[in-house]
């Protein structure tokens, strides 16, 4: 079976001291050249930061939200955040090191988030968002149960903390995952 343990991985929720690691991390899994050593590269279509310490900061501080931290021999190689919205949880900041995507990290991580908002909040969903034109990473998602729900928001253009765009038809597509 595929499981955190067969993997070496230990769980834990960020600390404020985490914040320039888990930048990095993020950093390194979609932007810029060293985003290309695996799949989930944005490099392509957006430049620039993808996050910053005051968005990290922010996500660890917020209430009913926790950045999933995820170690193997005592170093960060991933993590997630978690937040609870009443009848759902949402999934984001999502990041595996490159260097170790493609050897099912990324799915049993995903695992570990459903049941732990399912077993702590009592959702039934898990809502995420994706950037629309990131078919491959949709049909990760989709293999692992998530449904496209057609549910369209802006990129939010401009705001360069998100990153500066290479492309104009960038828009957030809803996905969604009964957790019962």
């Amino acid at each position: 079976m595929d499981t955190a343990a067969s993997h070496g991985l230990t769980f834990r929720d960020a600390t404020d001291a985490d914040a320039d690691v888990l930048v990095a991390l993020i950093e390194s899994a979609y932007r810029g050249d060293s985003s290309r050593a695996g799949w989930t590269t944005e490099a392509d279509i957006l430049q620039g930061q993808r996050t910053d310490p005051e968005g990290v900061l922010a996500v660890i501080k917020a209430p009913d939200s926790r950045l999933l931290t995820v170690e193997r021999d005592g170093a960060v190689v991933a993590c997630c955040q978690l937040e609870h919205r009443g009848d759902h949880a949402y999934f984001g900041m999502f990041a595996v090191s490159p260097a170790l995507q493609g050897g099912g990290l990324g799915k049993v991580i995903l695992a570990e988030a459903e049941r732990y908002a399912r077993e702590t909040w009592d959702v039934m969903e898990m809502h995420m968002t994706v950037i629309s034109v990131r078919d491959d990473l949709i049909a990760w998602y989709e293999r692992r149960g998530y449904r496209r729900t057609g549910r369209m928001t802006p990129f939010p253009y401009g705001d360069e903390r998100f990153g500066v765009p290479q492309r104009d038809d960038l828009r957030f597509e809803l996905l969604v995952k009964p957790l019962g």
